[in-house]
């Protein structure tokens, strides 16, 4: 089946997830970029935590996705079943 496993939904995508991939809701909106998988969790790089947030209040820090929240990864992306501006709701701060 190679990358694209839209069929299972249950696929273990932190298996297919690599560092520096994009991260896209569900809309399509540039959600972040893959810093690292920890655990089960997508870990965005820090550069980019104000994506998509007015007045910078996620800067400075890692954010964390769960890979529950993967749709699909294709090539380079990975696509959120969340929009974007709900994925953003969904980050789970670093501790």
């Amino acid at each position: 089946m190679g990358e694209h496993e839209t069929e299972n939904a249950n696929a273990d995508w932190s298996a297919h997830i690599r560092e520096h991939m994009e991260v896209i809701g569900a809309d399509g909106t540039h959600v972040g970029t893959v810093d690292g998988i920890v655990g089960n969790r997508i870990k965005l790089t820090k550069a980019e935590n104000d994506a998509g947030h007015e007045g910078g209040t996620h800067s400075g820090h890692h954010h964390y996705l769960s890979c529950g929240l993967v749709a699909e990864v294709e090539g380079n992306t990975v696509r959120l079943s969340a929009n974007g501006d709900v994925a953003h709701e969904l980050f789970e701060e670093e501790e």
